[in-house]
Parts: C-alpha cells; structure tokens; sequence
C-alpha cells in the first residue's frame, strides 16, 4: 500500500496507475473539489468521455458500480466504492476564462484547466486534448423542469473518499479545484493514494 499524496490547494499532480491499481481520491477536510481525467497510457488520444459514460451507464448520477468510459467506448475506470455518492461529469475544468465570466471581482487564475495542462504536458497532453473532467465531490444538481444547472458547495466531509479500480494502464490528472463556487468560497487540499493489486 503506498502513502497519501497530498497536492495543495488551487494546484494539480498527474500519474500513472495500472490496470488493477486502486486509486483512491480523499476530501482530507471536506468542502473540496477535485477535477480528475483519465488518458490511456498506450495512446493518449483514448480519453476518458462523459458522452460515452453517461450513454452506456444511462445515468448521470455516477457513483459506487458505475463505470467510466473512454472516447473508444473502453472502460478506463470502475467506482469500487464511493462515500459522498454526489459528483459531476457535465461543467468543464474551471480555467483563466472561468474567471473572467464569473469571478470578475477575484484575480484570474489559471484554475483547474491550467493546472491540469501542466501536469500532464510530461505525459505528451497538450491543452486542447483535455476533455470534461469527471469533477470528484462536486454538486451541480439539474433542474428537472428547466434543465437549469446550478453550482453548490460539495457535500463531502473530512476524511471522506472515491475509490476507483484502473481497467486500462491509465494517465490520471488531479486537481484541488480552484473555483470559488465548486467549492463553497474555500481552497483546501486533495489526497491521493495508489495501492497495487
């Protein structure tokens, strides 16, 4: 079993995991949100879809017994288990636009997007290949009459977790988000970890 890694507020960290890794994503002290992609590690252009996701599991509630699903209609990812059960696979990673349109009193940030491009740039990800993140601990319920979207803060508490078994050897990018919204007005911390099976 390998220790926690812990990545910093307002940052990103990318890695390898391997087919029958577990990858476990925890809110170290709840409120946060983490964007989370994932890329084949045999051909990078093979990425994880929320079309092809929410087609083959008929669902936009993912959680415990979903799977995610790549661009090649592949799965990349099976949820093990899941204590917050509340997630979004439809807003893209947060980026300097972001802020501009709707944080125009903050500084800009780079946001997730940014973070994201970084850390992946090594694996050979160049920014406009980064798709919809599957946006662990975010809560964006949908206005069933409307269709309305709207960005609440994460129901997660301290110490809670997502757990999620590779199918595929994978590229796995991390956030700590960076938007005001997503996360309630506050920036704290993401831990992961990889256990080998």
């Amino acid at each position: 079993m390998s220790a926690r890694v812990t990545i910093p507020p307002r940052s990103g960290a990318a890695f390898v995991v391997k087919a029958g890794d577990i990858l476990t994503v925890f809110d170290p002290m709840g409120c946060q949100v983490s964007d989370l992609l994932a890329f084949c590690a045999d051909d990078i252009r093979e990425v994880i879809s929320n079309g092809r996701t929410f087609d083959y599991e008929e669902t936009i509630k993912l959680t415990t017994g979903n799977r995610l699903w790549s661009n090649r209609s592949r799965v990349l990812l099976d949820i093990v288990e899941d204590t917050v059960g509340c997630h979004d696979f439809l807003l893209t990673p947060c980026s300097e636009a972001t802020f501009r349109h709707f944080y125009p009193e903050h500084p800009v940030h780079r946001g997730c997007f940014g973070n994201l491009a970084e850390a992946l740039s090594p694996f050979g990800v160049q920014p406009d290949a980064i798709p919809t993140a599957f946006n662990l601990f975010m809560n964006v319920p949908v206005d069933g009459d409307t269709g309305r979207l709207e960005v609440l803060p994460p129901p997660s508490m301290p110490g809670d977790f997502i757990k999620l078994r590779a199918e595929q050897d994978c590229v796995i990018g991390l956030t700590a988000c960076s938007a005001y919204a997503s996360n309630g007005g506050s920036f704290k911390p993401i831990e992961y970890m990889i256990e080998a099976q």
